[in-house]
């Protein structure tokens, strides 16, 4: 199996922009084990993304807040970020705010935001904030998720179309949302979501039905998946939750939401972590400090 080098996949980012509407910035971590504590081995940096330090609120696993100082991406702006665990690390890795993709110029210019994760006989939980998306912005989110060997993985994404709390809906504009998931290179979850303003499947019963946000949260190398699966519709309740579903295939928990309300969405969300945590990990639930401000 071929694994994906961090210069490798840097380097279309650090190829001179021609476009004078093109601001690339990238940000490459990675993570290693140092006697009893994870460590940032290695951190490279262009433009508006920084990390500012690790935490270690639970002994050796490794605590991560990526910080991107601008808030949101404009057009032309084109973000990338890699994270690499290796051996025995155990990784978490967060935002402080959410994310927000602004209203695009008068030429439409994407703004677009990559993130690539290799995890090799490690653990990593992605648990960014949700992304806002602003009426008239042109996004483009990719998440591709390279897992090998006996790697363990949480993985969360939410967004919102439009502001409804501020009574400003996404009445133009355009989405494209990809996740990967892949295991020794076999894919296990590949999709691929295109969403512009006018889309029938915003308010299609068989889409979104109306509701503006959505929440993925992906999980791979529970050693009991069952039991869990099954805890999980004991705590959640198939029925009683209407915002919740699950599925599980190829050794892959998938759980989603939809409703009209993203701190709804994080709290639903963050407690399908809190239960699922100490099956994958052996750990309880460590919320980052930084969800509490």
């Amino acid at each position: 199996m071929t694994k994906p080098q961090p210069s490798k996949l840097l380097s279309s980012n650090l190829e001179p922009a021609l476009n004078p509407r093109h601001w690339p910035a990238h940000l490459a971590l990675g993570f290693d084990r140092d006697g009893e504590r994870t460590r940032m081995l290695d951190m490279t940096f262009k433009g508006p993304l920084r990390v500012q330090r690790p935490f270690y609120p639970e002994g050796g696993l490794c605590h991560v807040y990526l910080l991107h100082p601008p808030g949101g991406l404009v057009s032309g702006d084109d973000l990338h970020i890699q994270i690499d665990c290796s051996t025995n690390s155990e990784v978490m890795v967060t935002t402080p705010s959410a994310g927000k993709i602004y209203c695009s110029d008068s030429n439409d210019v994407v703004q677009q935001q990559r993130v690539d994760i290799q995890v090799e006989d490690a653990s990593c939980e992605w648990l960014p904030m949700e992304t806002i998306i602003f009426d008239g912005a042109h996004g483009k989110l990719t998440t591709q998720v390279n897992l090998y060997g006996d790697a363990k993985f949480i993985g969360l994404d939410i967004f919102c179309l439009g502001r409804p709390k501020s009574d400003l809906p996404f009445s133009q504009g355009s989405i494209e949302q990809r996740i990967s998931v892949y295991h020794n290179d076999r894919p296990l979850m590949l999709e691929r979501q295109l969403l512009t303003s006018n889309d029938a499947l915003i308010h299609a019963q068989a889409g979104f039905n109306g509701q503006l946000v959505s929440g993925t949260l992906v999980v791979f190398g529970l050693s009991n998946p069952e039991q869990v699966i099954q805890l999980l519709r004991e705590e959640l309740g198939d029925c009683s939750n209407p915002h919740l579903s699950m599925t599980y295939r190829l050794n892959l928990v998938v759980i989603r939401y939809l409703g009209h309300c993203s701190e709804h969405a994080q709290k639903q969300l963050r407690k399908c972590w809190a239960l699922l945590r100490p099956h994958l990990i052996h750990k309880p639930a460590c919320p980052p400090r930084i969800w509490n401000t």
